[in-house]
């Protein structure tokens, strides 16, 4: 595991510092998008880390149905407002 998984804080701050710098092109990613800011961990630890993400608020998820999706909790379009304008 790295040392960035070990700090919560600087996990977190990693990811939404990864998060903001893509914000430009696109507000939600899938879970897979997430092992390229740690790529010395498992899948199941960043998972781990996101989820707890979610559950603090820090980041939301978003879903089709058949696909889940991660973003900035505020940011982007949310599922509850799809269809308004």
């Amino acid at each position: 595991m790295s040392d960035l998984l070990d700090n919560k804080e600087a996990a977190e701050e990693a990811v939404v510092e990864w998060l903001n710098k893509k914000a430009k092109t696109k507000s939600k990613f899938y879970l897979k998008d997430f092992y390229k800011i740690f790529p010395d961990d498992k899948p199941r630890m960043i998972k781990k880390v996101v989820n707890k993400m979610v559950e603090d608020g820090i980041l939301e998820y978003w879903s089709s149905g058949s696909t889940t999706m991660y973003g900035l909790k505020g940011g982007g379009i949310q599922h509850s407002s799809e269809g308004e304008n």
